[in-house]
């Protein structure tokens, strides 16, 4: 019974990581970066921003990911 719930525990994780990978921009800036666009207000405060959020978000759910994957190898 513990297996199965952490699968499908394991599987929202994946579909989550998915969602907020796809959901970034991109880094490379392009042309914005020669006319100071690195330098406005998000680029200061990218913690505070949606980005900064979804970068947060990222990581946690990457060690969820990475965790989970170890032991339910451990279990199986």
């Amino acid at each position: 019974m513990l297996k199965i719930i952490l699968c499908v525990i394991f599987v929202l994780i994946c579909v989550f990581l998915t969602v907020v990978v796809l959901m970034q921009e991109g880094k490379q800036t392009g042309l914005g970066a020669i006319g100071g666009m690195a330098d406005s207000y998000w680029g200061k405060n990218k913690g505070r921003s949606l980005e900064g959020n979804l970068t947060k978000l990222t990581t946690v759910a990457a060690v969820l990911f990475i965790v989970l994957a170890l032991v339910l190898n451990l279990i199986w």
